[in-house]
């Protein structure tokens, strides 16, 4: 298949697919959502999740399906659900090789690279024609390696869960797909998600993760571009239009090349989007 684009806005919402109660409201205030098959649903409630699932259709082009990973005993029942709906865009949970993604072919897959396996599979993953986007986890990631917290005390990513987040946006941006952020747990701490999406959107981060309503906003306004910062980027790209991009030339006292230029381009992108 051509490989599709990734066409969600940057605020993804998880809901639990056994609550098919909070469906609308979660599509209503999110860019997309999330219907989780996985962590968010116990094994008992499964089978209602996906029944759940077939009973309470969306709108397909804003809905994300999160299966449960290859490896589990869920997947067969998990394809024949979505196979009832009109759903065709797959979250693969704890995604870590590339086998993971056979009987996958004619979906849209976010592979989810959330284990050490998932992380160094991370370049093969997204060179498969069919992923559009790779997503990355630091809870699961510390749980595989043994340990017990992804965060100092201040808040802060400890180093591994740092390299993780860095190699699956190299991975992504190397083969010219959509990176996601990982979700940020402490719903209380509205400063630290705003960091923390402004730092992705800044880097190149198509989208942040939410595990709440009150999230939407703060990502979105996060990954708005800053006025001033877009009014140069906009007379960036006319002054080098009309220098017909000749090579590095002065702009407002800035020394200007081919990079900074796609930079200002990439801002134009995000405030349209």
């Amino acid at each position: 298949m051509t490989r599709p684009s990734f066409r969600f806005g940057p605020a993804l919402l998880f809901c639990p697919a056994d609550r098919p109660d909070r469906y609308a409201k979660a599509l209503e205030r999110a860019d997309a959502v999330i219907l989780d098959l996985e962590d968010a649903v116990s094994d008992a409630a499964k089978g209602a999740a996906r029944e759940a699932l077939v009973a309470t259709p969306l709108d397909p082009e804003r809905v994300i399906v999160r299966m449960n990973p290859a490896s589990s005993p869920h997947r067969a029942d998990d394809l024949r659900a979505l196979a009832a709906t009109r759903y065709r865009t797959v979250m693969l949970a704890k995604c870590e090789d590339t086998a993971d993604l056979v009987d996958l072919e004619d979906l849209e897959v976010i592979a989810l690279c959330e284990t050490a396996r998932g992380v160094l599979a991370a370049e093969e993953l997204a060179a498969l024609p069919n992923v559009s986007a790779l997503m990355w986890g630091a809870e699961d990631l510390v749980a595989s390696l043994g340990g017990s917290s992804s965060r100092h005390p201040d808040g802060r990513y400890r180093d591994v869960a740092v390299h993780a987040r860095s190699r699956v946006l190299l991975a992504a941006g190397a083969h010219g797909i959509a990176a996601i952020d990982a979700v940020h747990l402490d719903l209380a701490d509205d400063a630290g998600q705003r960091a923390e999406a402004e730092d992705a959107a800044a880097l190149g981060f198509a989208a942040t993760a939410c595990v709440h309503p009150g999230q939407v906003s703060i990502v979105r306004a996060a990954y708005r571009p800053d006025p001033d910062r877009l009014e140069w980027a906009r007379a960036l790209i006319a002054e080098a239009a009309v220098r017909e991009r000749t090579g590095v030339f002065a702009f407002r006292g800035q020394m200007v090349d081919a990079p900074l230029l796609r930079q200002a381009e990439a801002l134009v992108r995000r405030a349209r989007g």
